[in-house]
Parts: C-alpha cells; structure tokens; sequence
C-alpha cells in the first residue's frame, strides 16, 4: 500500500498514492459514514485547476486525487522525484471499489450519464458482480439544478441507503458536483469520467500498450475528434510546457483559454 502525500502539480495537490491505498480509503469512509471526495485526474483535469483559479479550489478541496493519467504520474516523478508503480485509472478504480463493496456488502448508488447507459452499466456490474448492491440510479438532467433540485438529489441518495456514491458527469462538472455535494452526503464520493460508458460498453478503451505509454488520449481523439481535438491538442503541450515551468521555478505562464473556464455551478 502507497501513500506519500499530495504534491502540487500545477497548483492541483495529487495524492501519491496506489490502487490499494485509495480502495481502502473509501472503504474506510463508507463504512465509517464519513464524507469522502475523491476524483481520479488525467491532464485534462489538472489543466482545468491550472487555469482556473476557482476550480483549482475545487479540486484542493477534495480529499484524494489520484493520478489517472500517465503524463499526471510522471508529472510527479518530475516534480517531486515521486515513482509510483502506476497509474490509479478512474475506470479501473471504479471496478476495484466495486469489487470490494460487493465482498462488503456496501450499497453503491449511480449518478450520471444517460438513462440508457445507467441501465446497462447496472446490468453489466450486476454480472459481474452478483453480490453487488446498487441501491440507486439517477440520470443526468443534463443542466443546472436549481437549489430544490439538489436538496432532492441529496434525500434521493440518502433514502436509498446507499454508502458510496459514483458520478459519471464528465470533466469538470463531476468534480464541481463532488464538491458542492461533499459536505452534504457523508459518504465517499467519486467522480470516475468515463468509466459509466466504458463498462456499459457504449465507449471502447484504448489497447493497454497505449494506456502504459501515455497515449490513450490519442485513442479517445481518434474516437471522438470533433468534441475532443481542442482539449488535447491544445492542453497536452500546454501541460508539458507547464510542467518545464514548474521544474524550473516559473510561477506563472500568462496563458488564456477562454473554453476551460469553470465558473458555473454543479452540472446535474
């Protein structure tokens, strides 16, 4: 088990920790009763704390970030001098957490994505892991909720009994929403990206030779390259611009990247 602290990358604090450290921690706090945000961060999600001062806070405020993407771990062996085994990959973080609340007994509730990904992601995990309990789903209404409607997301997924609470919503709205709703379901709350269309098996994941290089952005921009190109043709170089700059002592690089900004509230 790893744990060596959190250490800022670009200003985010990523937690140097390894998949079973970060299982057991949400375990712990789902069994405790305790609040627990947890966001698992690839480059797209760093960036969008580096360039925006009021997600940057978001993110800090949220108790484990793990290193999804590879560039995100090297980003800490060259910062920190920190070398983790792995990565802690949202989608495979997502399938160990599943397993051990199976093997505890520990009710899941899905929150995100689609209707129709919802129920074939619950049926998928379900045979899986037949002794899995997914006390509840709810779909993304796909807009801002307004106060009401979030005092109603609140009592839907304490009524339902369940102790972790998984959101698929997207980066960065997931993280936003993690934060909002943190201190209001004293559970473990993890936002885990694309892993609700992975596992229903409505997106494909890039060959692992790819994910172990660092490539896997490239896979996902040949999939999808209309809505993705911005992000990773412009944020990729952007990262490792900005990675030079910490190493070397710059503090600030003046970029702007008007799309990125993130002032809105939670996404439901």
């Amino acid at each position: 088990m790893i744990n060596q602290g959190k250490h800022s990358v670009l200003g985010v604090q990523i937690s140097a920790v390894d998949y079973e450290y970060a299982v057991e921690e949400i375990i712990a706090h789902a069994q405790e009763g305790r609040a627990f945000g947890v966001s698992a961060l690839a480059v797209h999600g760093v960036m969008t704390g580096a360039l925006d001062e009021i997600q940057r806070r978001r993110l800090n405020g949220l108790d484990l970030l793990v290193p999804d993407g590879q560039p995100v771990r090297w980003g800490l062996r060259i910062l920190h001098q920190i070398r983790l085994p792995d990565r802690v990959y949202g989608p495979e973080l997502t399938l160990r957490v599943m397993q051990a609340t199976a093997a505890r007994k520990i009710p899941v509730y899905l929150y995100g994505s689609t209707s129709e990904t919802i129920r074939t992601l619950s049926f998928k995990l379900s045979q899986r892991f037949p002794e899995l309990c997914i006390a509840g789903a709810s779909p993304s209404r796909f807009r801002r909720l307004s106060p009401a409607e979030k005092q109603e997301v609140i009592r839907e997924i304490q009524e339902s009994g369940a102790k972790i609470v998984f959101v698929g919503l997207g980066c960065p709205r997931q993280e936003t929403w993690v934060y909002e709703y943190r201190n209001q379901l004293q559970m473990p709350l993890l936002a885990v990206g694309a892993a609700f269309d992975f596992h229903a098996g409505h997106l494909p994941q890039a060959p692992a030779w790819m994910q172990r290089s660092g490539l896997e952005w490239l896979f996902r921009l040949i999939q999808e390259p209309k809505r993705l190109w911005r992000r990773y043709l412009y944020l990729n170089p952007l990262y490792l611009l900005s990675l030079f700059a910490q190493a070397i002592g710059v503090r600030n690089i003046p970029v702007l990247f008007p799309d990125q900004q993130v002032r809105e509230e939670s996404f439901g």
